[in-house]
């Protein structure tokens, strides 16, 4: 087969462009590639919070998707979190299983955050164990600022990765990932 010609160096326009020009090169994707599509004033949040979560022993996974990348990060081979890239920005998407073992750490979300969870579908699984997917894994039961939730687990907990959020989503991820330890 012959070489493919190199490709000529180009500054992205947009992250879609960006992963595509990836995917012509057939090139395995890494953490850099990922962090490079990251909006510059989240990249040293995502940096700091990758060498945690690594340092936990947590697995990072990156694939390409229509809008860019989508990274995960699994432990004991549970996905932990994923980072997802949205038309409005990168969202992180937190898959706590283990909620109630670290309770006292929802209640320190910011009111927008707590109201992001309560707009969060309910699971329908908890609800009607026939009216969903039965190899669905089921959504979580917890409590928020006193009030009890049943959440699916798709949805309950992403947020957006933007200053203001950063502190909570990694002290949530932290948190799921000492939990499945």
């Amino acid at each position: 087969m012959p070489a493919r010609p190199a490709m000529p160096p180009m500054r992205p326009v947009c992250i879609k462009q960006y992963v595509e020009r990836i995917l012509i090169m057939d090139k395995k994707l890494g953490f850099e590639d990922f962090i490079a599509a990251v909006a510059a004033e989240n990249q040293e949040f995502v940096r700091e919070l990758h060498a945690k979560l690594t340092e936990l022993g947590c697995k990072m996974e990156v694939k390409a998707a229509k809008s860019g990348f989508v990274v995960s990060y699994s432990l004991n081979r549970k996905t932990i979190a994923n980072y997802v890239f949205r038309k409005k920005g990168m969202i992180a998407r937190i898959y706590t299983a283990h909620v109630n073992q670290y309770i006292e750490a929802l209640e320190d979300l910011p009111e927008e955050l707590v109201q992001t969870v309560k707009a969060a579908p309910d699971c329908k699984r908890m609800i009607d164990p026939d009216s969903c997917n039965p190899k669905c894994p089921m959504g979580y039961d917890f409590l928020l600022k006193g009030e009890r939730y049943r959440k699916c687990r798709s949805n309950a907990f992403m947020f957006q990765v933007c200053g203001g959020n950063n502190p909570f989503i990694g002290t949530l991820m932290l948190k799921e990932a000492e939990a499945c330890r």
